[in-house]
């Protein structure tokens, strides 16, 4: 017998026991898939989420079974917020005290010591008891328009700190105004100020090397909820979006910049970058420190809670403020709600300026019935957008707005990046909140609210202004848009509650 003729035997023989081998493999495999499936679309299934988020999320899963997986461990995990809020240790010694009283005085209608009540009371209330953000009187205040005027304030305030600066930005770059940023906290460590500076640890982590750097020299920094294994961390997609600066007690930061030379408009990449910041002096600063030192608390274990940065301010003034820190550790949605009544119970008009516009249908709901109900409804949006998703996304909403008579605006100077809201010109907003999903369920934001006439007209000249350099969207030309954006539109709209 041919010798091929006696092989050919032992040949099919490896051949059938390597086909089963991959047979025995791809079943194992399928298993461990399906298994995978069904544990994970049960967990999804029991978070009782958003149902839009759990159909997508599934549909992800069944539809690419690996790539779902990953993609869930790394965005769509919930943290409980028993497990965020234990940082939440540090009070003002009299806080409590505080909470407990204007409860008493709210609901008995006498809030302030003059006995006037603030524009809205339900807002202020609302914010009292949702968001623990005490209403304070003795305020004074000061809108910084854009980089320039932001950071010629910024570094008067830290220049003057005798005890101590506390810094908490969402990015801080390692570029020009960075370092000089980084220079004077230097030196001003050298004359013995207490500097601690706080970061989101996802963002900046390229400022690692340059931390250990200011630690030598006594300057305390680092990273909130930092992610060393991204794929192992559910605080992957929880992200501290604030921007807070304390000066010894007794002036307070807070706003939209970051540290960046973009905000000064210098990147020429960029362009021009339209923002606002607020100087804060007097009984809120106590408040906005209090914000400070428990997301440190959070970070790194250490109450370090003392009267001494709580000084007793001066008469400053008669401007009524809360200030409303919310995020994924918040008992009842906090943002979410408060802008929903802020919208609901105005009366006369509702000037919103976002960059990133990704509303709830009860947002929505409250835009389209107060324009209905003929309030003066103006919303500005990006007409240059630094995110390509949740530009598209954001105009997906606008036909809806627009058929039942929201006035909708894309600037168009360059970046906008501000986020203010001013209601029936007796209330304005300033803060790290974007009008969108993200910054009311996921992010750690925070926010001033102030009932004062005017200080709500003196955003709204910074507002008629970015009128100006917007362009106004029109219902009867934004329905013949083509084809390819409203594609776009519905395309970065499905997946923006994964954002």
């Amino acid at each position: 017998m041919p010798f091929c003729q006696r092989l050919a035997p032992n040949c099919t023989r490896c051949f059938l026991e390597e086909v089963n081998t991959i047979l025995v493999l791809l079943g194992i495999i399928f298993l461990i898939t399906l298994m995978q499936l069904v544990f994970l679309g049960s967990i999804i299934f029991l978070e009782n989420r958003d149902p839009t988020k759990t159909i997508i999320w599934l549909l992800i899963l069944g539809a690419l079974p690996v790539l779902g997986a990953l993609l869930y461990l790394l965005l769509g995990r919930v943290v409980r917020k028993h497990q965020l809020s234990h940082h939440k240790q540090v009070r003002l010694e009299q806080t409590e005290a505080i909470l407990m009283d204007q409860q008493v005085r709210l609901k008995a209608e006498d809030v302030d010591q003059a006995g006037n009540l603030p524009m809205n009371k339900k807002l202020a209330r609302l914010l009292l008891n949702d968001a623990a953000a005490p209403l304070t009187f003795n305020n004074r205040s000061e809108v910084l328009t854009n980089g320039h005027e932001t950071f010629k304030s910024l570094f008067a305030a830290l220049e003057s700190a005798k005890d101590h600066i506390h810094l908490e930005f969402f990015i801080f770059h390692n570029d020009a105004i960075g370092q000089d940023v980084l220079k004077l906290l230097i030196r001003k460590a050298s004359e013995g100020v207490k500097i601690r500076v706080l970061v989101d640890g996802l963002v900046n982590r390229s400022l690692k090397k340059r931390f250990l750097e200011l630690k030598e020299v006594g300057v305390e920094a680092e990273g909130f909820y930092p992610v060393r294994f991204p794929f192992l961390s559910r605080q992957l997609n929880l992200r501290n979006h604030r921007k807070i600066v304390v000066v010894d007690g007794r002036v307070g930061f807070l706003g939209g910049l970051n540290v960046g030379d973009e905000y000064l408009s210098r990147n020429t990449k960029i362009g021009f970058w339209r923002d606002t910041f607020l100087k804060l002096e007097g009984d809120s600063v106590n408040f906005l420190q209090t914000v400070f030192l428990n997301d440190w608390n959070g970070v790194t274990h250490q109450d370090i809670n003392n009267p001494l940065y709580y000084p007793r301010p001066q008469h400053y003034g008669r401007q009524m403020t809360q200030i409303a820190a919310t995020g994924p550790d918040s008992d009842w949605g906090s943002m979410l709600q408060i802008f929903f009544v802020a919208l609901t119970s105005s009366e006369k008009s509702i000037y919103i300026e976002t960059p990133y516009f990704i509303p709830d249908e009860g947002s929505i709901m409250s835009l389209k019935t107060a324009a209905l109900s003929g309030l003066d409804v103006k919303i500005i949006l990006q007409g240059v957008p630094d995110h390509k998703i949740t530009y598209w996304a954001s105009l997906s909403y606008v036909e809806e707005l627009l058929a039942s008579g929201v006035r909708i605006y894309r600037y168009q100077k360059g970046i906008l990046h501000a986020k203010i809201l001013i209601l029936d010109g007796e209330i304005g907003v300033v803060g790290s909140t974007n009008f969108d999903i993200r910054s009311f369920s996921l992010d750690f934001e925070i926010s001033a609210f102030i009932y004062n006439c005017k200080f709500a007209q003196r955003l709204e000249q910074d507002f008629y202004q970015d009128l100006a350099d917007s362009e106004e969207i029109i219902l009867a030309e934004y329905k013949r848009r083509p084809l390819s954006n409203r594609i776009k539109e519905s395309s970065a709209r499905l997946f923006s509650p994964l954002l």
